[in-house]
């Protein structure tokens, strides 16, 4: 009995140290993540990005995979988008580089310091690791399209839910990217505090309601944009001005310009 008052015990000190801790702590310690990403070489960026690039794509195969098996109904949606949490997972969990995530990591070390020296630094990670995000994505359509490794009766679901992405607008994909990079750097914000089951339960629960919200992620929409491009049935003039640019527009305003920004504010006199 006095064993498992111990453990109850334990967990509560735990939970109580948890949600004590300061918000600038988390501030220094995603401070110095970005630190550190910023001192990468350009080799370890960029093959991060390539492999981040590929990984994302599981979303949009796993998304796929269930979209095909479910009926065109309304609640179908509430099932399929667990699939758009695979490659987060895979992404995040694995420390690869994600562009979205770099909307804070980086950032908050330039408005601690924005030096020229600072500006460049941010500018190369983030040409990097995006660049190298876009070619893992079109790596990935590429082997969809023509390698023939997945069903075709589970590529047909991979096809819809491209279609479906490539339909919006380009001012509705900067609308509705906004959203999306609030809720990834949100993510970046959340998971110092979190470990084990904690954290992967966090990534499951974001990146499900961007799927399910139909937000639109700059990297994972690439994949499918880039599969229609390269089946031919979308221009790659039409994919980039169309959709990728304005959601990358999005994703930066909602990552940087207001949830970095704003975590900024309510820390910058105790840091």
């Amino acid at each position: 009995m006095s064993e498992g008052n111990d453990l109850d015990s334990d967990e509560n000190e735990q939970a109580d140290e948890y949600e004590n801790v300061p918000s600038s702590a988390i501030f220094e310690a995603i401070r110095r993540e970005g630190e550190h990403e910023l001192s990468r070489s350009k080799s370890a960026l960029w093959w991060s990005g390539v492999a981040a690039g590929l990984a994302i794509s599981t979303s949009v195969l796993c998304k796929g995979f269930l979209a095909s098996i479910l009926p065109h109904a309304d609640w179908a949606a509430g099932i399929s988008n667990l699939g758009y949490t695979v490659g987060f997972l895979i992404v995040i969990l694995g420390r690869m580089q994600l562009f979205t995530e770099n909307t804070i990591t980086p950032i908050l070390q330039l408005f601690l310091a924005p030096t020229r020296a600072c500006f460049y630094q941010t500018a190369r990670l983030w040409g990097i690791v995006f660049a190298a995000n876009l070619v893992g994505c079109l790596a990935a359509a590429l082997v969809l399209v023509y390698g023939h490794i997945i069903p075709e009766a589970r590529f047909e679901g991979i096809l819809a839910i491209s279609h479906h992405y490539a339909e919006a607008t380009a001012w509705e994909h900067f609308a509705w990217g906004i959203p999306a990079g609030f809720l990834i750097a949100a993510l970046v914000w959340i998971l110092p505090r979190m470990e084990g089951a904690g954290e992967v339960l966090m990534i499951i629960i974001v990146t499900y309601m961007i799927g399910l919200g139909g937000m639109s992620h700059v990297v994972a929409g690439s994949t499918e944009l880039f599969i229609l491009v390269v089946r031919g049935e979308l221009g790659i003039l039409a994919a980039t001005l169309g959709g990728i640019l304005p959601a990358f527009a999005g994703n930066v305003l909602g990552g940087t310009g207001i949830f970095a920004a704003l975590t900024y504010a309510q820390v910058r006199e105790e840091v």
